[in-house]
C-alpha cells in the first residue's frame, strides 16, 4: 500500500465571527484526506507549544495520521483569521509563528523517502529541502494555490513532479500558456484547480477539463486541497488524467458538504 508525506505548513483557521477554530493548513488537510481515502499518510511540520499546537497534534492523531516527525518549538502556532461568506471562506489576517522555523534533519529526510510521495506547498518553507528530496528519488507534488509566480514558488516546482495552483478568473487559453511554462521546469503533471469552473490538468502533450461534483455548499474551506489528495491517489493507482480529475473533484465535494476542513 502506498504511504504520503505531508510536509510543511499549519494553523488553526479562526472564524473569529462564530468562535470556530478549525485545524488546517495545505500538507495537514492533505495528509487527513489521504486517510478518508485509505491511504495511510505522516505529518512532518512544527507547531507551538501552546493550546493550538497540542489541538492540531491531537486532531491528526485522531485522524491516524503519523505525526512522529511533528517538533514542537518554543513559541505561537499559525492562526489564520477567516470569514464564511455564502459558504465561500475568505482569508483574513494571519500569522505564520512558529511555521517559519520548519528544518528538516537527515532523520527527516529518511524518514519522508521512506514514503511513495511527498506532498507541499507555497507557504511551507520547503523549498530549501526539495533538491535533498528529489536525490533520493522520490516524487514531489507542490501546491502554488494562487502564487504560482512567487519566487519561493517558482523555486518550488522545479523540483516538483506534480504542481497544483488555483486560478478561478484566467481564460483557458491563458492558463493552458501558464501550465506549459511551469510544465517546461520538470514537473510532468501540471493541474489548474479553478472553483466553480472545474480544474483544467496537462500531462505531457494531453490536456483534459473536468467540472465540479454538484452539492450543498456549506464551507469551502479545504476544497483545493482535497481535491489535490484526490486526484494524486488515483494517479498513483494508476488512473488516467480524466480520472485522475473526478476523483479530485469528488473528494472536494465530500469537504465543502460541512464546516471546517476536516
Amino acid at each position: 500500500m502506498k504511504r504520503i508525506a505531508c510536509i510543511g505548513d499549519n494553523c488553526v483557521d479562526s472564524y473569529d465571527e462564530t468562535g470556530e477554530r478549525y485545524p488546517g493548513g495545505n500538507p495537514v488537510n492533505v495528509s487527513v484526506y489521504f486517510q478518508r481515502l485509505g491511504i495511510p499518510s505522516s505529518y512532518i511540520g512544527v507547531v507551538g507549544n501552546d493550546e493550538n499546537g497540542t489541538m492540531i497534534v491531537d486532531s491528526l492523531r485522531e485522524k491516524n495520521v503519523d505525526v512522529s516527525h511533528v517538533k514542537v518549538l518554543e513559541g505561537k502556532t499559525a492562526i489564520t483569521h477567516v470569514q464564511r461568506i455564502g459558504g465561500e471562506r475568505v482569508f483574513g489576517e494571519s500569522d505564520a509563528g512558529v511555521t517559519a522555523k520548519l528544518t528538516l534533519t537527515e532523520e527527516d529526510l529518511s524518514f519522508i523517502t521512506e514514503h511513495d510521495l511527498a506532498v507541499t506547498g507555497v507557504w511551507g518553507y520547503t523549498e530549501p529541502f526539495l533538491p535533498m528530496l528529489k536525490e533520493r528519488g522520490i516524487p514531489i507534488a507542490y501546491d502554488a494555490s494562487n502564487y504560482p509566480t512567487l519566487p519561493h514558488s517558482q523555486e518550488g516546482m522545479k523540483y516538483a513532479d506534480y504542481v497544483f495552483f488555483s486560478d478561478d478568473a484566467s481564460e483557458e487559453e491563458l492558463l493552458r500558456k501558464q501550465m506549459q511554462s511551469i510544465a517546461a521546469m520538470g514537473p510532468k503533471v501540471v493541474v489548474a484547480m479553478r472553483g466553480s469552473l472545474g480544474s483544467l490538468a496537462m500531462e505531457g502533450e494531453q490536456y483534459e477539463t473536468y467540472g465540479i461534483v454538484n452539492c450543498k455548499v456549506v464551507d469551502t474551506m479545504g476544497a483545493g486541497d482535497s481535491y489535490i489528495a484526490g486526484f494524486l491517489k488515483a494517479h498513483l493507482e494508476g488512473a488516467d488524467l480524466k480520472a485522475c480529475m473526478k476523483s479530485g473533484s469528488e473528494n472536494a465535494a465530500i469537504t465543502i458538504g460541512y464546516k471546517g476542513a476536516w
